[in-house]
């Protein structure tokens, strides 16, 4: 009886797309394999220690700077590698997914960069791994064009020198793949994702000028930076380009990073771009790791947590002295409001928010800023471009007037806002709304004139969670009412009966209402608290 022949190393596990032999090549495949051999067992380990951290931070409730690279934080002589021409200016980023209307726009959007979101704007499914890497290569030998099946516009690139740099964004590092398998086990989306990106463009953008440069998202530690340096040393390798070549920006979005920042500045040194200051997601790590904390670290109200918290004023300040005094770019966080095309007095509200949101970044030092639509850009352009000038950035900066002590970062106390009823309703309303879209594979939503991505369910089902374990009450209607899980519950019955009525049976009967408005309330109130509402989520994306 002749053996069975041995299953391949590499295996698509899902059904054949458009186009996809020109992304999933066996030189590609061969190279994503040799990064999860490589690279996967120490993902694991630091994922594993990730746990082993946050069960600390229950133990103690506390956070400090770490003695053991006080010795790096004290070495005022290190610098990260110049900046390419291609990034020295960086005054306003776009964001978006990687679909071909969003590709073509966000690089004619007369934005510096586009941030190529493989991350939170994009939901996994397989289509929309593939696809996007697709539309990114086509972007770059400009074979892409688009014309909308609705209203019949057409959508085309400009010239080369009138496009934006592209920073692309793989998954972070808890994501799996499930639908590519090496040796039989998945391999790290943020792998996959890097991995087939780095392969197909890395010398395509060197000829072009520009490189292959990367946002890393839900960095948790220094150690997780250094392993993406490695990655980067062993894929600059593999393809024959200098080390350096690749350029690499982390998102300051967890608690824990946030005391880290020189650190993770020091093992990407020459890789390096710069830090971003996130919002969401920074306030959805607090949550998570404090929410054994008590009442002190009870965050109120989402929209009422603004960057002029002291807490998140800390934390901005010490990024941006912390970049500039190692020569790399701070970029500010999100204006997430959508123009609306029927409310001119909505629009003009929301303009004077971003406006004065960005003029305080740029007040503050940073050297750019994000938005999420092209009509913000000339908004967020003008305040940068009022401080700025002619300079590609103020890096000369150095905001030595700031000092941030290890207890400014997580004193969530100091800020004079309270939990509402209204933030409990919105929290339910937004959570349902967005988890829906996700798992019908849509990642960047348009709700209640607010651009929403994954960051944005994970802070609302945060809330939720510590509103009722830490035991808040509001007053709603002239009477106190406690956040409970009954309450939750009657809230999300009403919402879902809401959305019914108002977009009609056949709609709502073709979405995943039901199926989001369970795990909404699943993640938000199972006692065991989920890591990332986008695990138990994937289990249910279709695709």
């Amino acid at each position: 009886m002749s053996a069975a022949a041995p299953s391949p190393p590499v295996v698509v596990d899902a059904g054949p797309l458009p186009r996809q032999e020109e992304v999933l090549t066996d030189a590609a495949l061969a190279f994503v394999a040799e990064l999860h051999r490589l690279f996967t067992p120490r993902r694991d380990e630091l994922l594993a220690r990730r746990a082993e951290r946050r069960a600390e931070i229950a133990r103690t409730s506390t956070l400090d700077f770490l003695p053991e690279t006080a010795a790096i934080r004290a070495d005022d002589s290190w610098r990260v590698a110049p900046a390419p021409a291609a990034l020295e200016d960086r005054r306003v980023e776009i964001t978006g997914p990687t679909d071909r209307k969003m590709t073509i726009n966000a690089l004619n959007s007369g934005a510096r960069v586009w941030l190529a979101d493989f991350e939170d704007a994009s939901a996994p499914t397989w289509e929309n791994v593939v696809t996007g890497q697709l539309n990114l290569i086509d972007a770059y030998t400009r074979r892409i064009d688009f014309t909308d099946p609705r209203s019949g516009k057409s959508y085309a690139l400009k010239a080369n020198d009138e496009l934006a740099t592209v920073v692309m964004r793989p998954r972070g590092w808890h994501l799996d793949e499930r639908h590519l398998l090496v040796d039989g086990t998945p391999v790290p989306g943020a792998l996959v994702d890097f991995g087939l990106y780095f392969f197909h463009n890395a010398r395509r953008l060197l000829d072009l000028g520009k490189g292959p440069y990367f946002y890393l998202p839900k960095t948790e530690s220094h150690l997780e930076a250094r392993l993406w340096n490695d990655v980067f040393v062993f894929a600059q390798d593999h393809v024959g380009i200098p080390r350096g070549t690749v350029r690499a920006t982390v998102l300051i979005e967890t608690i824990t990073a946030a005391y880290e920042m020189d650190e993770i500045l020091y093992e990407l040194r020459d890789h390096a771009s710069g830090l971003n200051a996130g919002r969401w997601d920074y306030l959805f790590s607090i949550v998570k790791n404090f929410r054994d904390g008590g009442t002190k670290f009870v965050l109120p109200d989402r929209n009422a947590v603004t960057m002029t918290a002291p807490f998140m004023r800390a934390y901005t300040e010490l990024l941006v002295r912390t970049c500039h005094k190692r020569g790399a770019h701070a970029i500010g966080g999100m204006a997430a409001f959508i123009p609306s095309r029927r409310d001119e007095q909505v629009n003009k509200i929301a303009f004077e928010k971003v406006k004065a949101d960005k003029d305080r970044e740029a007040g503050d030092g940073f050297d750019g800023s994000w938005v999420a639509h092209p009509d913000l850009v000339p908004i967020a352009m003008a305040s940068f471009d009022a401080v700025l000038g002619d300079r590609p950035n103020q890096k000369d900066r150095l905001r030595e007037d700031v000092s941030v002590a290890a207890g400014d970062l997580i004193a969530v106390d100091s800020l004079d806002a309270r939990p509402t009823y209204d933030g409990l309703v919105n929290a339910v309303q937004v959570g349902i709304r967005y988890i829906e879209a996700w798992l019908r594979g849509l990642g960047a939503v348009a709700i209640f004139d607010l651009m929403e991505d994954a960051a944005t369910a994970e802070i609302s089902r945060s809330q939720i969670w510590q509103w009722i374990n830490a035991g808040v009450v509001f007053e709603h209607d002239g009477r106190t009412v406690a956040a409970t899980p009954e309450l939750t519950r009657e809230i999300a019955a009403r919402e879902l009966a809401d959305i019914r009525a108002e977009i009609g049976e056949e709609a709502f009967a073709a979405g995943a209402w039901q199926r989001a408005h369970d795990l909404l309330l699943q993640v938000a109130l199972d006692e065991d608290y989920a890591d990332f509402l986008t695990l138990p989520a994937y289990e249910q994306l279709s695709g």
